[in-house]
Order: C-alpha cells, then sequence, then structure tokens
C-alpha cells in the first residue's frame, strides 16, 4: 500500500511549530493575531503548491480544493490552527497537517479519485482569544448567531472585536464559500486524543464513534460571615464547610456509576476570602461528561437529591449549560477502523470527552474523527507531544478513509 511520507510530515510538524513558539516545546498562536496569520499564508502556499485552490469564507474559514475527475461533491478534512495561550504542537493543527499530507501524497502518487477533495482550516476552535470555541463551526452550522460572534471582544486588546479582526486578517472571504450540504459529502477530522487511553492500552488509532454529552452546574451555598477566632464550632454557618461537604457527597455518589463517567470541580470561590472571617458564600462547578445520555440523567438525578441546607447553610444550584451526546456517521466510522486494519494498525472505537469542529458538522453533512496517542496523556499544555510515527499512522488512516469515501 502506498503510504504518505515520515520526512514531508515531520517537515510540517516542525515548520508550523515555528509560529507562535514560546520556546518552552510549545506555541501560542491565538486566532487570527500575526502568528495565526503567518501560519495560515504558509498553508496557502504549501496548498496551492500542490495545485490546490484556496479560498477563504465570511468567518475566514479555509478550503484548499484539489479536483476530482468528476463533478461532485468534495471530501472535506481538516482541523483548526489556532492554540491556547502556551498550548501544544499538535492539538488543532495535526489535523490539518495530516490532511495535507494524505492530499499531497493522493496527488503526487496519482492515486485516482472521483470526488474533489478540501483541506479546511477552521477560524477560532479554541475560543482562546475570541469566546465561546468552535466559534466559526458554529456560525457555519448555525448553532450560534453570526452578529453575535462578531461583536466577541478578544481577551488580549480590550474593545478589540472579532469583526476587526477578520476585517484586518487579510482571509476575510464570501459567504458563498461557505461549507454546506451540496457541497461536500464528508468530513474527516484528525486530533489528537488529548487523553491517556491509547497510549496505556498501547493501540496506535482512535476510531470515534462520537463526542460525549456533558452538564455543567454551579452550586452557591450561603452561610454567615463571622469572626474566626471568637465563634465557637456549633455556632457557625460556614458556607465553604458545607460546600465541601457537598463535593464529598457528589464524588461518593458520582463515583458508584459508570467506570467512563468523568467529573470535575474545576472552578470555586469563596467570600470574604480573608484568613480570619468565615466564609458566608462560596461557589463551585461541576463537570460531568458521558457517552450515555442515561448516566447523565443520573448525574443530574443525584445533584438534585442535595438538600436547599446543608450544614446550616443555604443551597442551591442550577444548570450552567449542557450539550447532547453526538453520534458520527456509523459508515466512515467503519472506514476509518478498516483503513487501519488495512494498514496493520491497532484501534479502538471511542467517544471523545472534549469538543470538537466536527460536533457541528455532523448536523450538517456525515462526519467521523480519528485520533492518534497523547504521550502522558497530555494536551492544552508545552508537554504535548505525538511522535512523528503515530502522526504518519493518522495520515495513512487519514488518506485511505478519504479514498474509500471516494469509493461510495
Amino acid at each position: 500500500m502506498i503510504s504518505c511520507s515520515l520526512q514531508r510530515m515531520e517537515d510540517k510538524i516542525k515548520t508550523f511549530s515555528r509560529f507562535g513558539d514560546t520556546g518552552k516545546g510549545g506555541i501560542t498562536r491565538l486566532s487570527l493575531s500575526p502568528e495565526a496569520l503567518a501560519a495560515r499564508a504558509e498553508f496557502q502556499k504549501r496548498m496551492e503548491a500542490i495545485g490546490a485552490t484556496v479560498v477563504t469564507d465570511d468567518m475566514a474559514n479555509m478550503y484548499a480544493t484539489v479536483p476530482g475527475t468528476e463533478n461532485l461533491p468534495a471530501i472535506l478534512a481538516g482541523s483548526h490552527l489556532d492554540s491556547v495561550k502556551q498550548g501544544g504542537n499538535y492539538d488543532g493543527v495535526l489535523g490539518v497537517l495530516t490532511a495535507m499530507e494524505a492530499v499531497e501524497t493522493i496527488v503526487k502518487e496519482n492515486i485516482p479519485h472521483k470526488h474533489p477533495i478540501t483541506v479546511m482550516v477552521w477560524t477560532n476552535e479554541e475560543g482562546a482569544r475570541f469566546e465561546p470555541a468552535m466559534m466559526s463551526s458554529g456560525v457555519i452550522c448555525n448553532k450560534f448567531g453570526k452578529e453575535a460572534m462578531l461583536a466577541s471582544e478578544a481577551k488580549d486588546i480590550p474593545g478589540y472585536t472579532f469583526a476587526q479582526a477578520l476585517e484586518e486578517s487579510g482571509f476575510l472571504g464570501s459567504k458563498e464559500n461557505r461549507m454546506s450540504a451540496d457541497k461536500y459529502v464528508a468530513l474527516v477530522e484528525l486530533h489528537i486524543e488529548q487523553g491517556p487511553v491509547l497510549e496505556q492500552e498501547g493501540v496506535e488509532i482512535g476510531v470515534v464513534e462520537g463526542v460525549c454529552g456533558m452538564v455543567n452546574y454551579e452550586f452557591a451555598f450561603v452561610g454567615q460571615a463571622d469572626h474566626a477566632g471568637t465563634t465557637p464550632m456549633k455556632y457557625r454557618k460556614d458556607a465553604l464547610y458545607a460546600a465541601a461537604k457537598t463535593i464529598q457527597y457528589l464524588h461518593d455518589e458520582l463515583d458508584e456509576l459508570d467506570s467512563k463517567l468523568v467529573y470535575t470541580t474545576g472552578k470555586i470561590s469563596a467570600h470574604p476570602n480573608i484568613h480570619t472571617i468565615i466564609p458566608d458564600e462560596v461557589k463551585f462547578t461541576l463537570d460531568a461528561r458521558h457517552q450515555n445520555p442515561e448516566v447523565i440523567k443520573q448525574v443530574v438525578e443525584i445533584i438534585k437529591k442535595i438538600p436547599s441546607e446543608v450544614e446550616k447553610c443555604k443551597a442551591s444550584y442550577e444548570e450552567a449549560w449542557s450539550r447532547k451526546t453526538v453520534d458520527f456517521s456509523s459508515e466512515l466510522v467503519k472506514y476509518v477502523e478498516k483503513s487501519a486494519a488495512e494498514f496493520g494498525y491497532s484501534s479502538k472505537r471511542m467517544y471523545s470527552g472534549a469538543g470538537h469542529d466536527a460536533q457541528y458538522v455532523v448536523d450538517m453533512i456525515p462526519s467521523t474523527m480519528i485520533f492518534v496517542p497523547s504521550v502522558d496523556g497530555h494536551s492544552h499544555c508545552e508537554l504535548e507531544y505525538t511522535s512523528v510515527e503515530d502522526c504518519l499512522k493518522g495520515a495513512n488512516v487519514m488518506m485511505q478513509t478519504i479514498l474509500h469515501i471516494d469509493k461510495q
């Protein structure tokens, strides 16, 4: 079987790691920043060099297309080039680089294909500079209103909006160039796993069946602020103690559910946050994720059992936001699995706990994802790493999956 090039794959990774290099093994490449624009220019140069036509849409999403032998809808592959602050060289960008390498191999090896193939770069996936995450795919797929997104302000420049960044980027294109169901037949997105499972289990390819559903709740506890040295323990209404008891309750109960459930208390605040005063108001969040909606429902039932008073403090909770489990195209999932097997790679079906552009796109066109291992499970940090050999395996599975779709 024809394989993608290890040397070219390594060159792509090294080249793009220069755009926003932190000098500590990672990158800061915020959306539409000078570093991100330089990466986009490199992407355009390389894709045009292999004969692709590059256009952008009204959200600055980039589409680099090589023609097929027939006038058919295109096959879409890609991800994003923006990063979080002090992020790694693989999250998002590897989905673009493997798609580039897969298409370059198809072109240079003259592998026949009926459909045009488009490598795509989504704008502002991370939401690290302009909130929310997955902004442009959300607009294209009717999850967000465009005007509200254009008004989003940059975290690094007060008052600077996403609309201004678009205008100044040089990549603002026409709404007519947007991805749509009539122009594209399928999407394949590759990503690092961002977790330890594939590496720990010695599996080379993650066959992603979908994206886990989740709920995010905020809890509030109101007690009484009093002096830390003069108030006897039995008279206290300590909101932090009430919150701690509730967190322990949640852990004890949630641990009894399915082993695939993950949950996190990632944010907590205590008022007045002074060491000599008993806290009178404490808030914390709970983020819970699972692929089975019934398990998520059980999580909510556990939350609803929290009484209105805990340790003499008023207790309340409310849902901050949620998302339903997203299932990818079963046919495309099988193509990924088949492609891995054809190259002799081990694979494992799994769900993504993190969000990706593909979860929005699947509502418009059939979509699927490919995972490659993350060393020690690190992601969104400068320690993020995937070996070039594993990146190449991902590119090969990407290429073969595209070719299977082409034969539909």
